[in-house]
Parts: structure tokens; C-alpha cells; sequence
């Protein structure tokens, strides 16, 4: 496929053919989630779908179930482009699956500060680290005939209010930063489409701004689609830039507009040409338009998927702190504790439109019970992470229609008359494209017969904006409106607020509950979508016991399992997070358990950094992620050795939150301000002369390695680091060999060090290999905003190879001449 271009004569034609009218209808989705045919060129409609961990397809249905992969902070924590490429392969054999012909993903926003709310989607604080993830996972995903989205473009690093603000950003912070990694991804990975960001940049919607033109399109040689976030097209304006494809459909500011617009002179037609020439290429490398054949592939079914979740999460595991006392020996292993809500309930992914419903999840618990059959394996809750309602669990409901396990759904007109009828396995429920009528409804209602499993009281309730009713066994227990949580859009399904009351239930009895919502109050962000989960959350239990009643199953056991974590309260799509502490009392959990003398393992299971207080007193300490569906089978592996820990933080993690070199993630007047240049991630801490917790890069394994003195070979074009590593340790291991720049006495504002490359490096005990990174170029490179143009400053670099950006090995010394020729010194 590497042969089609906007040029490609079938591509020409079919465009030649189309009226102006035709044209411009396929510039707007026709659904949520699919493109307008054109039959008369051949052109079927494409399917988009969101991602990027996984492929929910173009329904949010429980019925129809997708592989959840781990977050992308687990993969970028894997380091390895071969492991995010396998990533983007198995992400293809989940969208053919589902017919999908292009995934909206991976996302590529920098974690500027671990305080926007959806830095668990994103890779990681540097900018080359992520964009060359990306690159791989675009490649494995297109080189199996599916298209990849990096998003969102560009400067969309937090959520409050990201629909209407603007990023006040340098030219200089934009391309070393924030463009950069977009960059690597476009040049070196060639995706076939890329998302606008809602934001504003320096006052321009991200959708109408000149960057999508230059250095997108015109310096990069981006040849597909820019799609729209969905409802991030707002003008006209967006038609004379280089936008592409507005989305969802089929309303929008374009239509019969731009038709006019087009016929008065005030957009060129050339510029409607154009984008729709991009969707007919897109069409054609997916297979979507005739004419052009596509090689046949042949795709992984979802067994290697579900395998490979495991090992993905298994390679994205960070292992931070061990005193010894892991890798557990199975066979000496007599009597485990296992502590902490998201132990038996852990997220294996963020909140939002990344979403995806697995059929299965494997929780930490379940894995190290499967794991360690021969063990005394008990559990407590330790501690509350969770503040939400649950969804009613399937075990417990009944749908009164069919008998079946689930309720029975049902959107009714305003004289209760039955507009449409469904019988879903699940009380968490998303409309968010489909067929359901959302918008002609005036009621939505969900009835079950309700056997909890154990006595009451609880809180019943449900979690949606609006008014709704929620009846049992016929008494009205609960009548309430509630109010979203701020103006964010989509609060419903992004960042529901819940309306709750206590009842009291009897295990083994069956209730009748039954929901009634008022669609007319319902959060209208956009037509056709909808979110309600109906469900249940336990009544307040004394913090201080259940941290007791922890201690005590810790108590005899040979080692302690803790596992710590947020909710979908702490880290979601639309909102940022207002604090790093774990909530509820699981700081008070772990300084308890691990006080009391069993040696005791905490297992982090937040998508990026949380505080960590009493990092120093445990025996042990893993970052996990959201891990995806194989979570505990990935925690159990690692635990017991079957598996090396694989990962190296992306992420530098802070001691304390007052730490943090960037914490203003908050819009002021409609703008946020990225006062702090190019210093964001490591780089800042290493200009604050302030000691996190734990540095980009950290990490370990269960062996020791030795890297060899470097040697530095110059060429025209940059420097070459040669290096070995090699096991020194007595089992097969990874190790990552970190290369960093530092230009001491620079004219120029920069970092004290900055990230240059890496290498992944495997080997057996006793063996090694060599390491090779090439340093091009643009790793000496600075923009200048004066020439508008990449500048190299003359004069000494050091080279420090490390295995993390605080640990350096070896350092080298080269010399840039005014020429660019490089000198080893």
C-alpha cells in the first residue's frame, strides 16, 4: 500500500466525478461513527472507532464485548517500539473484527503535568520517547490494513474547559515540545488519519489553524485525513483551513453552507478537492473504495489477543522498589494476604471515550490465587478507593421480560408508549452513536428483579444528569435531579454525578427496582448521546476497622499484597485532577501493613503518578498501570517471577505535590499559559533542583547489568553511541540504555539535560549485546523563533549514557562545529 498517494489515478478520477454537492456531504460524517458512500465511484462508507487501548467499535455495548489492552501509560512504560507495534497490530485484528476501518488512537499529548485528568491515554512528559511509540504503533496497526489517528493536535494537555480555551504556548516550547512528538509520529510512522484537538492554540481553534497546513501537511508531507475531534468543527473557518473531515454527523456548520461559500468565491473549491482526495486515498488503503486492491491480511484471532494483553501489561510494569523479597518462590510461599479494594475491583483502564468493555477482566486477586494454587491466599478490603456507584452485578439481575441473567431497557414516548426495547446484561449504560432514539425520547427506563448477595443497608441509586425516579419493589425510595459537576461537555459519560439513598435489602431476596429518567433533563451535549448507570454503593463503614481488619490478615502471612489505586473520580476523560493523593484511606492501608512487620509488596494500579509516602518502609513496590484485562494474570507473573518486570517510567513521579515544576493545568480567563517553555517533565525537575520520588527512566528487573565504556563515531548527519550491555545477573533479563544531552555554558534557554534515544536490550544470565543509537541531527537542534528554523549552537555536548535520566554510567564528550561537523572529544 506504500504505492497510493493523492495522486493515484483512481483516487483523481473519483473525485473528478463528484458534484460539488457530493463532495462536500462527504466533508461531515454520515452517524457518529462512519463516513457518506458515494455508490456511483465506488466508495463504501467508512467505520471510525474509538480507542486507543483497545476497539469498542461503533456501538457502547456490553453484547458486544472488545479486548481491553493496557493504558498507554503501560505500554509507554514498556520502552519498546516492538512491544507498541505488536500493540497496533493487535489493535487491527480488534477493528476488523468489529469492521472498523480506522481506530482513533494512539494519543500522543505530553503528560506536561500528571495533573490533567487524562494522562492515562497519553505516553509520556518526553516528546521523542512518545512520538516514537507512536510511530511503531501506527506502523504495526497500518501494516495490517487498518488505519491509525495520533491525537489530539496539538497543545491538548488538560480538560478543564479544553472545549473553549486556549493554549498560550512560544513557537519554540510548540516545536521542541509539543509538535515534536507529533512530528515523529507523522514522518516516521505515515498515519492515514490525525485528530484536531478542541483547544484553542495562541487564540486559533485547533480545528481552523494554520499548524494543520504548516508543518503538518506542507513541512511533514502528511498526505491523509485530519479528522475533527467530535463537535470540535464549529465554522466555516475550519473548511478554508486544512481540516478535513467534520465529525459526528450528519449535522454540522459545513453542509449547504460550504456549498454557498464554495459557489460565492469564499472557499476555493481547490480546497474542497483536496480533502475529499484524502478520504478516497484513506478509502482506498483500507479496502473502502473499487479500483483498488489491497493485499489480503491475515489477522490474530482473540485468543493471541487476550495472550498478548498479558504480556504487554507483564512488559509495562515498573519496578521500583525491592529489597529482596520478590520474585516470590511459589513452592516456599505458604500463606498470602491480598489488601486493597483494587485488589478484588482494579481498573484496567481510564474513564472516557477510550473506553472499552472487555468480556472478562482477571483481577489481581483472581491472578495470584491462580498463580499460587497451593498458598493460604486470603483478602480484605483494607481500604475504600472507590466513592462511585457500581453497576448491579450480573449474578444479581434478571431481566423480568425474558428470565435471563440483565434488566430489560426501554426509551418511551411522553405517553409512555414503547419507542424501543432492549435487554442488556449490564446497568452501566452508554449511548453514544447506534440506533437507540435517544433524541426522540421523553423517558428511559431500566427494570430488574434485584437479588443482592448480601444484606443491606446500601446506597441505590443512579449516576447521570438529570431528574429520575428510582422505585423497589414498588415504594418510591429515591426522586432526585442531579446537577452536573461543572460545565464539562458530556458530564454524563465523562464525569456523572450520582443521586443516592440508603436502603435496606436482604441477601438471597429478590427486589423489584425499577428507574425512571427524565430524557427532557438530560446533559444535551450532543444529540445522539447518552449516558446511566443504575447501581449500587456500600453503606459507610469505619475506615479505621477495615484498616484493621487488613493488619490483621497481614498478621502470620508470609508476605502482604497490597494493591493501591484511583477511581474513575481521580482520573477520567473531562476533568484534571485536583490532588495526587491516593483517596480514601489507602495511604493509612499501607504505613499500617507495612508496620506490622510482614513483608509487604504494593502493587500501584492508578494510570499515572500518585504520592507514595511510604515508598521507603515497604518491602517492595510495582506501578501496574491500568493493566487491561489481564491485569492480575500480568501482577501474578511478575510477582512470581514467571515474568521480568519490563518497565522504565515515561512519567517522572513527584515526592509531593508541591514539587510538581508545572502544576497550573486550570484555564484563566479562557486561557492557560505554558509559562514554563520547554521545561516540562525531567527536564524541569532537573532545572528546580528538585528530587522526586522517582525519575523519568527508573525502573529495575530481577537480574544486574553491566554497560560497557561507549565509543562515539561522528558522521555528517550527527553521532552514532556504541555500547554493550551485558547479564550479569543469574536469570534472563531487559534493560534499557538511556542516552541523554547536556550543552554545558549554552547561550540558549536549555534544559540541563534532555532525552536523546534508547535501546532495548535482552539477554540471557551471563550474556550480552551490543548497543546502538543513532543521535541525528535534531537531538543537538534548538528552534530558533528568529529564523523560524532548526538552529545547532556550536561548541562541547556530553553524551551521558544512563539507565535513567539521574543515573548516569559513562559520559563522552563531542564538539559541533560552526559547520554541524560533529568531533568526538
Amino acid at each position: 500500500m506504500t504505492d497510493l498517494d493523492l495522486d493515484h489515478p483512481v483516487v483523481t478520477a473519483a473525485c473528478e466525478r463528484l458534484t460539488l454537492e457530493q463532495k462536500v456531504r462527504l466533508l461531515t460524517g454520515q452517524d457518529f461513527w462512519s463516513t457518506y458512500p458515494v455508490e456511483e465511484v465506488g466508495l463504501r462508507s467508512l467505520v471510525l472507532s474509538d480507542g486507543p487501548s483497545g476497539v469498542r467499535g461503533p456501538v457502547w455495548d456490553e453484547r458486544s464485548p472488545s479486548l481491553n489492552l493496557p493504558s498507554a501509560t503501560a505500554l509507554a512504560s514498556s520502552w519498546d517500539p516492538d512491544v507498541a507495534r505488536r500493540y497496533g497490530e493487535i489493535s487491527a485484528a480488534e477493528a476488523r473484527r468489529k469492521d472498523v476501518d480506522v481506530v482513533l488512537g494512539p494519543t500522543i499529548n505530553l503528560h506536561r503535568s500528571p495533573l490533567g485528568g487524562r494522562h492515562f491515554e497519553a505516553f509520556s512528559e518526553d516528546p521523542l520517547l512518545t512520538g516514537r511509540l507512536a510511530a511503531a504503533y501506527v506502523a504495526g496497526c497500518q501494516g495490517r490494513g487498518v488505519g491509525a489517528t495520533p491525537k489530539h493536535y496539538v497543545a491538548n494537555d488538560w480538560e478543564t474547559d479544553r472545549f473553549t480555551a486556549s493554549a498560550q504556548v512560544s513557537e519554540r516550547a510548540l516545536r521542541e515540545l509539543y509538535l515534536a512528538a507529533f512530528e515523529e509520529a507523522v514522518v516516521e510512522g505515515r498515519p492515514w488519519m490525525l485528530m484536531s484537538a478542541y483547544n484553542s492554540v495562541n487564540g486559533t481553534t485547533a480545528s481552523e489553524h494554520p499548524l494543520l497546513a504548516d508543518p503538518l501537511k506542507e513541512d511533514w508531507g502528511f498526505d491523509g485525513v485530519v479528522v475533527s475531534d467530535w463537535g470540535g468543527v464549529r465554522s466555516l473557518d475550519a473548511a478554508r483551513a486544512a481540516q478535513d473531515l467534520a465529525m459526528p454527523g450528519p449535522d454540522g456548520p459545513w453542509g449547504e453552507a460550504l456549498v454557498a461559500a464554495v459557489r460565492e468565491g469564499a472557499v476555493p473549491e481547490s480546497a474542497v478537492d483536496d480533502k475529499v482526495r484524502r478520504i478516497l486515498l484513506l478509502a482506498a488503503r483500507v479496502g473502502g473504495l473499487e479500483g483498488v486492491a489491497v493485499e489480503p491480511v491475515e489477522h490474530v484471532g482473540p485468543a493471541a489477543g487476550v495472550a498478548f494483553a498479558r504480556e504487554a501489561a507483564v512488559e509495562g510494569t515498573v519496578l521500583l522498589e525491592n529489597d529482596g523479597v520478590l520474585p516470590l518462590d511459589p513452592q516456599r510461599v505458604r500463606r498470602v494476604a491480598v489488601l486493597g479494594q483494587n485488589a478484588d475491583t482494579a481498573r484496567t483502564q481510564g474513564g472516557g471515550s477510550a473506553t472499552v468493555l472487555p468480556e472478562r477482566v482477571v483481577s489481581p486477586l483472581e491472578g495470584i490465587r491462580e498463580a499460587l494454587p497451593d498458598a493460604d491466599v486470603t483478602y480484605a478490603v483494607g481500604a475504600l478507593a472507590h466513592t462511585g456507584l457500581s453497576e448491579l452485578p450480573l449474578s444479581e439481575v434478571t431481566d423480568p421480560e425474558t428470565g435471563e441473567p440483565g434488566v430489560l431497557v426501554r426509551f418511551l414516548d411522553e405517553d409512555d408508549g414503547v419507542l424501543w426495547t432492549e435487554h442488556r446484561r449490564s446497568t452501566a449504560l452508554v449511548y453514544f452513536g447506534g440506533e437507540a432514539p435517544v433524541a426522540a425520547s421523553t423517558w428511559f427506563e431500566v427494570v430488574a428483579e434485584w437479588t443482592p448477595s448480601e444484606d443491606g443497608p446500601v446506597d441505590l441509586g443512579f449516576e447521570s444528569v438529570g431528574h429520575g425516579t428510582v422505585d423497589l419493589d414498588g415504594e418510591r425510595v429515591l426522586e432526585e435531579t442531579a446537577e452536573a459537576i461543572g460545565d464539562q461537555l458530556g458530564a454524563s459519560i465523562l464525569h456523572p454525578p450520582a443521586a443516592r439513598a440508603t436502603v435496606e435489602v436482604v441477601a438471597g431476596r429478590r427486589h423489584t427496582v425499577r428507574l425512571r429518567f427524565d430524557m427532557r433533563t438530560r446533559d444535551r451535549m450532543m444529540e445522539g448521546a447518552f449516558g446511566l448507570t443504575l447501581g449500587t454503593a456500600p453503606a459507610p463503614r469505619d475506615p479505621e476497622a477495615l484498616v484493621a481488619d487488613a493488619v490483621a490478615a497481614a498478621h502470620g502471612a508470609d508476605v502482604a499484597v497490597v494493591v493501591v489505586g484511583t477511581s474513575s473520580k481521580e482520573e477520567s476523560e473531562g476533568f484534571d485532577r485536583e490532588s495526587l493523593e491516593l483517596p480514601g484511606a489507602q495511604d493509612r492501608l499501607v504505613a499500617a501493613v507495612a508496620a506490622s512487620g510482614t513483608p509487604t509488596v504494593v502493587v500501584v494500579n492508578s494510570g499515572s503518578p500518585v504520592l507514595l509516602p511510604w515508598r521507603a518502609d515497604v518491602a517492595a513496590l510495582l506501578v501496574g498501570y491500568f493493566g487491561g484485562q489481564e491485569m492480575g494474570r500480568a501482577v501474578a507473573d511478575v510477582l512470581t517471577g514467571a515474568a521480568e518486570p519490563g518497565g522504565r517510567l515515561p512519567t517522572t513521579w513527584p515526592a509531593a505535590q508541591a514539587d510538581l515544576p508545572v502544576q497550573d493545568v486550570t484555564p484563566v480567563d479562557g486561557v492557560l499559559a505554558y509559562d514554563e517553555g520547554v521545561h516540562i517533565g525531567h527536564r524541569a525537575w532537573l532545572r528546580a533542583g528538585t528530587t522526586p520520588a522517582y525519575w523519568f527512566g527508573a525502573g529495575r528487573g530481577y537480574t544486574t547489568w553491566e554497560v560497557d565504556t561507549p565509543t562515539l563515531d561522528g558522521a555528517p548527519d550527527g553521532v552514532t553511541v556504541r555500547t554493550r550491555a551485558t547479564n550479569t545477573g543469574d536469570r534472563a533479563g531487559k534493560h534499557v540504555v538511556q542516552v541523554y544531552l547536556e550543552r554545558p555554558g549554552s547561550a540558549v534557554d536549555r534544559p540541563a539535560r534532555w532525552f536523546a534515544g534508547h535501546a532495548v536490550v535482552r539477554a540471557v544470565a551471563g550474556e550480552g549485546a551490543p548497543v546502538t543509537v543513532d543521535l541525528g541531527r535534531r537531538r543537538f537542534a534548538h528552534w530558533d523563533e528568529a529564523a523560524g528554523d532548526w538552529a545547532v549552537e556550536p561548541g562541547e555536548y556530553l553524551v551521558h549514557v544512563a539507565e535513567s535520566v539521574d543515573r548516569v554510567l559513562h559520559t563522552a564528550r563531542v564538539v559541533v562545529a560552526d559547520d554541524w561537523g560533529v568531533v568526538p572529544a
